[in-house]
C-alpha cells in the first residue's frame, strides 16, 4: 500500500531541513537502507535512508526546498497505486504545519514573477520578516543560443551562500559561485543552478514541475530573483577571507536569511543565557612546563601537541578528580555523569559545532590531538553525524589561537559548566624574588550555580591549573 514519506528529524535540535538533492527520481525502486535523497540539518548534510521496499512514486518537493520536519516530501508504494488522495492528504497537511499548499505545475514558459507580497510570520517560530516591496519586474531576456560570458556578480573576498554539492559541484565545473544566480531558499545556490550554468543557460528561473515549488518554498524571506538581476543581498564579506579589504562599509544594509543553523545557535543561547544562572570564574595558568612539554613530544614522537589538546584532557582527567562537577540540572534531580565526554566549540560557517571527545579522560593525549583534528575537519566540511555532536557532559571553547586573552563562554544545556581559553601570552613574572619572561594563559570557567557551587567551581579549576602546570600527568 502507498504511503506518504515525511521530512525527518535527524538531529535533537532539527526542526527544519533542507532537501539539497534527490538520489531517487520517481518511478526508480528503493530498498531498505538505500539512500533517497541528501538532507542539510541545522549542523550537517545527512542521508535520507530508505526504511521499506517499493517504488518512489512521487517526489513532494523539489532541491533545494526548506521544510519543517515532519513535512511529507515523497510518496512510495507500488507501482499502479493510485496516490491521488495522498497528494491531497499531503497538500493538506502540508499547508496546516507551516508549508505552504501546492501551486499549479508550471507550464514550460514561466511567465515573469510577480512582486513580492510582504511576507508573513514563520508558522512555530512567533518571528516575522519585514522587507522592502520588490520592484516592479523587469521584462523576462529571451535566452540567446550562445550567452555571452557574464562578469562576476561579486567582488573577490566575498563568500556565496551555496549548498555543500553546488560547491562540490562548482569545483569539478571549474565554475565560478559569483556569476552562479541562486534560486534556492534565502538566494542560496542549490545544484540545479551550477548545472543551469554548466549547460550554457540561465539559472534565474526553474520551472515549478511539482507541488512544492522552488518559489513557494516555506522559510524563505527573500524574493525571488530573475535571472537578469544581481545576485541578492545575502552576500556577505568572508570572515575568513585575507583579500577582503580592511574597512570596507556596504553601500546599503546587508540582509542575511537566518539559516537553519543560525536559527537553532540563537534559539539555544537565548534559553541557555536567560534560564541557566551563570557565574564566572577566572584563573592564570603559568604555561612555561606545558609548553616545554609539548616540545619534549614532538622531538620524540614527531608530532607537537596544541595548547587545545593539553587543555581538553587537563580538563577530562580534573573531572576525573572533581566528579561532582562532572553533571547535568534536570528538573527532578542532579545527575553525575560517569563518563567523562569533551565537546570542543569549532568555528564553521555560519554558525559553530561542538564535536564530541567521548571518554576522554580514558584516552591518551595522543589519542585525543588526533581525534580533535580529524573530527574538527568533518565539523568544517559539515560531516559529522548527530552522535559525534551531542551528549558532551562538559565542553571547552578555546580563542586563544585568535589572539583572544579572556572571555566567557555561554553554558551548551544541560552540561553544568565550559571552560574559555585565551591565548598563551609571554609576560613579565616574579619566579624566586627575580623578574623573567614567563607564559601565561587565562581560563574562565562558567558554571551553572543549580549543579556547582562557587567552591565546587574553584575547586574545578583548580584541579584543571594544576594539571597543566605540571603536566607530566598529562602523559598517562
Amino acid at each position: 500500500m502507498a504511503q506518504i514519506l515525511d521530512m525527518p528529524q535527524l538531529s535533537d535540535t532539527m526542526k527544519i531541513g533542507v532537501l539539497q538533492k534527490w538520489r531517487k527520481n520517481e518511478g526508480d525502486k528503493v530498498s531498505p537502507g538505500e539512500v533517497m535523497a541528501e538532507i542539510e540539518t541545522d549542523k550537517a548534510v545527512m542521508d535520507f535512508e530508505a526504511f521499506d521496499e517499493g517504488v518512489l512514486l512521487k517526489r513532494l518537493i523539489v532541491d533545494g526546498t526548506s521544510v519543517p520536519v515532519g513535512t511529507p516530501i515523497a510518496i512510495i508504494g507500488k507501482p499502479g497505486d493510485d496516490i491521488a488522495k495522498l497528494v491531497e492528504e499531503a497538500k493538506s497537511r502540508a499547508s496546516g504545519g507551516g508549508a505552504k499548499a501546492a501551486p499549479e505545475p508550471a507550464k514550460p514558459a514561466a511567465p515573469a514573477p510577480k512582486a513580492a507580497a510582504a511576507p508573513k510570520a514563520a508558522a512555530g517560530n512567533g518571528q516575522a520578516a519585514a522587507t522592502k516591496p520588490a520592484p516592479a519586474p523587469a521584462p523576462m531576456p529571451k535566452r540567446a543560443t550562445a550567452p555571452a560570458p557574464a562578469a562576476p556578480a561579486a567582488p573577490a573576498g566575498t563568500k556565496v551562500l551555496a549548498s555543500p554539492l553546488a560547491r562540490r559541484m562548482a569545483t569539478d565545473l571549474g565554475i565560478d559561485l559569483r556569476n552562479v544566480q541562486g534560486t534556492g531558499p534565502g538566494g542560496r545556490i542549490v545544484e540545479r543552478d551550477v548545472k543551469a550554468v554548466a549547460e550554457g543557460g540561465a539559472n534565474g528561473a526553474v520551472a515549478a514541475t511539482d507541488w512544492h515549488a522552488a518559489e513557494e518554498a516555506p522559510q524563505t524571506s527573500a524574493p525571488r530573483v530573475s535571472a537578469a538581476a544581481p545576485l541578492p543581498a545575502q552576500i556577505v564579506p568572508d570572515r575568513r577571507s585575507e583579500a577582503r579589504p580592511a574597512g570596507t562599509v556596504p553601500a546599503e544594509d546587508v540582509v542575511k536569511p537566518l539559516s537553519m543553523m543560525r536559527r537553532t545557535i540563537a534559539e539555544r543561547l537565548l534559553v541557555a543565557k536567560t534560564t541557566v544562572p551563570h557565574f564566572y570564574l577566572t584563573a592564570d595558568v603559568e604555561m612555561d612546563a606545558a609548553m616545554e612539554f609539548s616540545e619534549q613530544v614532538a622531538q620524540v614522537h614527531g608530532a607537537k601537541l596544541s595548547v587545545n589538546d593539553l587543555v581538553l584532557k587537563a580538563c577530562a582527567l580534573a573531572l576525573r578528580k572533581v566528579p561532582e562537577a562532572n553533571a547535568s540540572f534536570t528538573d527532578e534531580a542532579i545527575i553525575q555523569h560517569a563518563r567523562v565526554d569533551i565537546g570542543m566549540a569549532v568555528a564553521i560557517d555560519d554558525g559553530l559545532i561542538t564535536p564530541v571527545i567521548r571518554d576522554a579522560d580514558k584516552k591518551t593525549i595522543g589519542q585525543i590531538g588526533t581525534e580533535a583534528r580529524e573530527m574538527a575537519g568533518r565539523a568544517r566540511e559539515r560531516k559529522l553525524k548527530p552522535e559525534e555532536y551531542t551528549g558532551a557532559t562538559f565542553s571547552v571553547s578555546n580563542l586563544g589561537m585568535m589572539g583572544i586573552r579572556h572571555f566567557a563562554a555561554i553554558i551548551n544545556p544541560p552540561e553544568g559548566a565550559i571552560l574559555a581559553v585565551g591565548n598563551v601570552r609571554k609576560l613579565p613574572v616574579v619566579k624566586d624574588g627575580k623578574i623573567v619572561v614567563g607564559q601565561q594563559m587565562s581560563i574562565t570557567l562558567s558554571c551553572d550555580h543549580r549543579v556547582i557551587d562557587g567552591a565546587l567551581g574553584a575547586k574545578l579549576l583548580q584541579a584543571i591549573v594544576a594539571i597543566l602546570e605540571k603536566p607530566i600527568s598529562l602523559a598517562f
